[in-house]
């Protein structure tokens, strides 16, 4: 008995171990996994947009009359003005930004109100030279700060006139008036955008816009002409772009 229950023990033994030697060694524990952030590329302004603008419009210029023994008093005002505009871009060497752009304004109320004064001094008429839109075309010239654009314009613009008038004082009579319905000048100006989500962007913008010299006729009993010089229109507007992506 004992020789047999050795014989056992030993066939266990011996089995156990060819077993374990069989068996795959065990695991090495991994390294934790290290997390990388995923970092979005920087923004870029090259593509098509359009978008709208909201703001302001200040009128101001010299003026001076042939009228005989007529003197001019200018006012100036400031008004309202909304418009839209489309512009194409086109971003390279890192940040630096070309590009055009077309803008158009409505001037419902910006205007020159002009005294005609006699010779003793005394107000005698009113002209009024209205401005009704503008239109400028333009290239730019910026750079991006990733998702800012800060840049410069400059080109042509048109200014659309209508509706001058002249009448006496006292009385209102209204007084022929004939003039350019179309007035050509330059602009230059300075903006700021910011692109606040996906394709949208929010801009602030100066414009100055000098216009050429300009007549405008009267006829009795203020025959004459009235002559602008040195007339120009500063505009500052906030609009929203939206950038149809890459061409």
């Amino acid at each position: 008995m004992k020789r047999l229950a050795f014989a056992v023990a030993l066939s266990v033994g011996v089995g156990t171990a060819a077993l374990a030697a069989d068996l795959p060694p065990p695991a090495m524990p991994r390294a934790p996994a290290t997390y990388v952030p995923v970092v979005a590329p920087p923004y870029n302004w090259t593509g098509f947009y359009i978008g709208g603008n909201l703001g302001g419009a200040f009128s101001n210029g010299t003026f001076t009359t042939t009228i005989p023994g007529d003197t001019v008093t200018t006012t100036s005002s400031t008004s309202f003005i909304g418009g839209g505009q489309v512009g194409a871009n086109y971003q390279f060497w890192g940040g630096v930004v070309v590009g055009a752009e077309a803008m158009f304004d409505w001037l419902p109320n910006t205007k020159n109100t002009l005294t005609l004064n006699n010779a003793a001094g005394a107000a005698i008429g009113s002209a009024t030279i209205n401005n009704r839109w503008i239109t400028t075309a333009t290239g730019k010239l910026g750079y991006g700060w990733d998702r800012v654009l800060l840049y410069g314009k400059g080109g042509g613009a048109w200014v659309g006139a209508s509706n001058s008038s002249v009448t006496t004082i006292p009385g209102g009579v209204p007084v022929g008036f004939t003039g350019p319905s179309n007035i050509f000048g330059w602009t230059a100006g300075i903006g700021v955008e910011w692109a606040f989500w996906g394709n949208w962007s929010a801009r602030a913008e100066y414009d100055y816009i000098g216009l050429q010299n300009t007549t405008f006729t009267a006829v009795a009993p203020f025959a004459g002409s009235i002559s602008t010089s040195s007339r120009n229109i500063q505009l500052v507007t906030a609009g929203v772009n939206y950038k149809f992506g890459w061409w």
